[in-house]
């Protein structure tokens, strides 16, 4: 099992970092659209990596099936930090879950605004979603958690692309 991993190009790495995070979209946007779950600030901002990822993956299979090694490399580096920032981002927004430390303050309840006009009450009457309330748990992590779980291993993916050995760098 492990030779058959080693044989893995970089462009077939890449491409798994593409449909990894082409998946990753997918199951949130199920759960948001089909699954009725809304996403927080927070949630949203953590979807920035998976976008950019995609077409990363992408252009950076193109490039280093076209002989352009150095920036297919680049590009690959570039969408792995993302996806490190990402972890560290699913993690912060866990523990704000966890009640560990505070959320951002778009995150928060509506409670401390004066009321009084109609653009207040209109306000009030809006379901705001919380950051610090997780609205599913599997295997005792959230969305966010399971968010930093798999931007860490695309970021794994990413890494192992850009840096892979010449001698496996065949398309």
């Amino acid at each position: 099992m492990l030779g058959r991993l080693r044989n893995i190009t970089p462009c077939q790495l890449a491409l798994l970092l593409a449909a990894g995070a082409t998946l990753t979209i997918a199951a949130a946007l199920a759960y948001e659209h089909l699954g009725g779950y809304r996403p927080c600030p927070l949630c949203l901002k953590e979807r920035i990596a998976y976008y950019a990822a995609i077409p990363a993956g992408l252009l950076a299979a193109l490039m280093l099936a076209t002989g352009r090694q150095p920036f297919g490399r680049t590009i690959l580096v570039l969408a792995a930090l993302g996806l490190v920032w990402n972890a560290g981002l699913g993690v912060y927004h866990s523990g704000v879950e966890w009640k560990w430390w505070a959320g951002p303050t778009e995150c928060g309840s509506l409670g401390d605004l004066a009321t009084g006009g109609s653009i207040i009450e209109g306000i009030e009457t809006e379901k705001r979603i919380r950051c610090d309330e997780a609205s599913w748990r599997f295997l005792g992590l959230s969305f966010a958690g399971w968010s930093a779980v798999i931007s860490l291993g695309l970021a794994v993916v990413g890494f192992a692309a850009a840096f892979r050995r010449p001698s496996t760098a065949q398309v």
